[in-house]
């Protein structure tokens, strides 16, 4: 990022980025982001609870002119109601109570889908393809608490950036497996989104739903069980869940490279994967993300890589800051 201009050199703007789990925060100030403090969303009641926790620790609290904050859920009129916990973020009620001039609310895979372009390269693991073709769609998805998405598209004048809700959209399955797992899925849920099965819930889905078909009487396991299980080899259906998950995974994101035409590359955000990135690597992903019959040839070439910062959000906060010449 560049250096703020001298005009903006005075001003502290507060980023935070808000997930089903994790809440973060931080202060953009000269130009450069400080320390970014993390919290767990299960020790606040609610968000200006968790955000009165953070200002109360950081001296310059009393210089903050403006908030850019990413929130994991839809944002309607400046209001977001959190997907997967109960917390409300409204940007009108934090201008009344805090003074903050600039309110910029935000989907969290939006946030990261601004800074995709800036992201330094010790913090990527390729997964597959070749060069990213310039000046092309850049896309990010990620499974965690819940599915993200996101796109960047350049153009003349710079940047577009979409949100988007694709990981409730209907999962389909590749195989007869998973035709019987999303089947037995189906039962209980009635509409199973790709982020029935591909979050940490998604990956609990799985391991109950194999077992079931197995006719397997196993105890529940958490997500991070699952995963630990299945990498190390000590529960076969704990590594058929993670295999089935990643193999899913990439049918998914090759679905929205093809839908966006995003040959400037593919993004995989998400805690679940920096947990495991070489058994990502080593798995069905990448031969899934290319398996679309006549249209092989044509993801080929699209690369993809695996986040590996948990904090890439604030990389795309940064931006759009600069962007609207804030920070």
């Amino acid at each position: 990022m560049k250096a703020a201009s001298p005009g903006q050199a005075g001003r502290t703007v507060l980023l935070a980025d808000i997930g089903g789990t994790n809440a973060r925060f931080a202060l953009l100030a000269g130009g450069a982001v400080g320390r970014i403090t993390h919290m767990a969303v299960r020790d606040h009641g609610s968000f200006r609870e968790a955000l009165d926790t953070y200002l109360g620790s950081v001296q310059e609290a009393g210089t903050i002119s403006a908030a850019f904050l990413a929130a994991a859920g839809v944002i309607d009129n400046g209001r977001c109601a959190l997907t997967n916990n109960s917390w409300v973020i409204d940007a009108e009620e934090l201008r009344a109570v805090y003074g903050f001039t600039t309110v910029r609310l935000l989907n969290d895979f939006e946030a990261l889908a601004w800074g995709l372009s800036y992201l330094p390269a010790d913090k990527l693991l390729p997964l597959g393809g070749g060069l990213p073709v310039a000046e092309a769609p850049l896309a990010a998805l990620g499974p965690g608490t819940g599915l993200g998405m996101a796109a960047c598209i350049p153009h003349a004048t710079g940047r577009l950036v979409l949100s988007s809700e694709g990981g409730h959209s209907t999962m389909a399955g590749s195989s007869s497996r998973e035709d019987a797992v999303i089947g037995l899925l189906r039962q209980r849920l009635g509409h199973v989104s790709a982020e029935h099965v591909l979050s940490g819930g998604g990956l609990e889905n799985l391991h109950q739903a194999l077992a079931a078909l197995d006719d397997l009487a196993l105890p529940g396991r958490r997500a991070a069980e699952i995963t630990q299980a299945g990498i190390e080899g000590t529960c076969p259906t704990s590594r058929a869940a993670i295999d089935m998950f990643c193999a899913m995974l990439g049918t998914v994101a090759g679905n929205l490279a093809l839908t966006l035409g995003a040959k400037g590359g593919i993004f995989i955000a998400g805690g679940i994967l920096r947990h495991m990135p070489e058994y990502l690597a080593r798995s069905q992903f990448r031969a899934r993300f290319e398996d679309k019959g006549r249209l092989r040839e044509y993801l080929e070439p699209i690369p993809v890589w695996l986040i590996l910062d948990d904090d890439a959000a604030f990389v795309g906060l940064h931006a759009l800051a600069e962007v609207e010449r804030i920070g």
